[in-house]
């Protein structure tokens, strides 16, 4: 008998065990209400901006809630940017929606660093709330300063900017148009956070950097030249430097540059198969004759239908590495 009870105690058992383990596992954090600065948050003025946000942690949340700031900012800056005639490629109603809403995504873009965590509360497992507050004229002036850090840092690297090669100088100014290419949107966000600000001057320091790139862009040249062999290469080359927009030309000059393409092949068959295998050499000089670039590469060309057509092939795999690896590295010269 004392046998068959503990059976039965055994069975009872077993089946509770698996009960409680079947069960998902529950949240015994309290809950807690929500706070009506949350549900009811103070509304945005002319002088301060409000946003909340909710996140699994406090910092999370916190970004949230800057995010929804600059989304809050940005359909304002969109209502006011509707209202103004600004499409210069036209004035239709799509055109206006498609400018508006990319201007409306880019503001949104903009990084708030000044702002002032007004609450903040933790609701129950992994949800945290914000209430957070950025002063508009504070927020213009942080918008302005890192505009202005901008232009110093450009000035600081243009500085020195004649002694260097005119690759490295494009380089230079491409990094620069890059930096500011953000800027036109700070100026729409601070506009409306100020609407006495006149950003005229600004505008145009954008408008130079732009114009010194492209200036300088166009004035680069390369000339191609090859060996015999080689001479079916020249065409990728000079192909995908003109993509990137520069001439082609024999000239001189400080902006000028030299590629010189030799190649060796010989001749192989495999499997049916006639092989081209080539050593190729680039080289890259500049005005003074002093080599500034290059690489070596060895590229098999292969077909069923002769020579002629292998050797061919070679181009044509030549061009795919550039596509894939870019003219910068193919050619030992950083262009990018």
């Amino acid at each position: 008998m004392n046998k068959l009870l503990y059976i039965i105690v055994a069975i009872f058992s077993i089946f509770f065990l698996y009960a409680c383990s079947s069960q998902k596992s529950v949240d015994l954090t309290p809950k807690r209400d929500t706070p009506s600065w949350y549900t009811h948050p103070p509304k945005t003025t002319s002088q301060t901006l409000y946003a909340v946000g909710e996140g699994e942690n406090r910092e999370d949340a916190i970004a949230n809630a800057l995010s929804m700031m600059m989304s809050t900012l940005s359909v304002s800056i969109a209502s006011q940017f509707d209202s103004k005639v600004i499409i210069k490629e036209g004035l239709e109603n799509s055109n206006q929606s498609t400018v508006t809403n990319r201007v409306q995504s880019d503001v949104e873009k903009i990084r708030i660093s000044n702002y002032e965590l007004l609450e903040v509360k933790e609701l129950g497992f992994r949800k945290y709330i914000v209430l957070i507050k950025s002063d508009k004229r504070k927020l213009f002036d942080s918008l302005k300063n890192e505009i202005d850090q901008k232009f110093l840092f450009i000035d600081k690297e243009k500085e020195n900017i004649g002694s260097y090669s005119a690759i490295r100088q494009l380089s230079i100014l491409k990094e620069a148009k890059y930096s500011v290419e953000d800027v036109a949107n700070y100026l729409i966000v601070m506009n409306v956070l100020r609407s006495d600000f006149v950003a005229k001057e600004y505008s145009s320091r954008v408008k130079e950097v732009g114009d010194e790139y492209t200036k300088l862009l166009s004035s680069i040249t390369f000339s191609i030249s090859s060996n015999k062999v080689a001479k079916n290469l020249k065409a990728p080359i000079s192909s995908a430097l003109s993509t990137k927009k520069f001439k082609i030309k024999d000239s001189s000059g400080k902006k000028h540059f030299d590629i010189h393409i030799t190649s060796k092949i010989n001749r192989a068959s495999s499997y049916g198969f006639t092989l081209a295998r080539s050593a190729i050499t680039i080289t890259v000089k500049d005005y003074k004759g002093s080599t500034v670039g290059g690489n070596k590469l060895n590229i098999t060309g292969q077909s069923t239908q002769g020579y002629e057509i292998a050797k061919e092939s070679i181009s044509i795999k030549l061009n795919k590495m550039i596509k894939e690896e870019g003219i910068s590295r193919v050619i030992g010269l950083e262009l990018d």
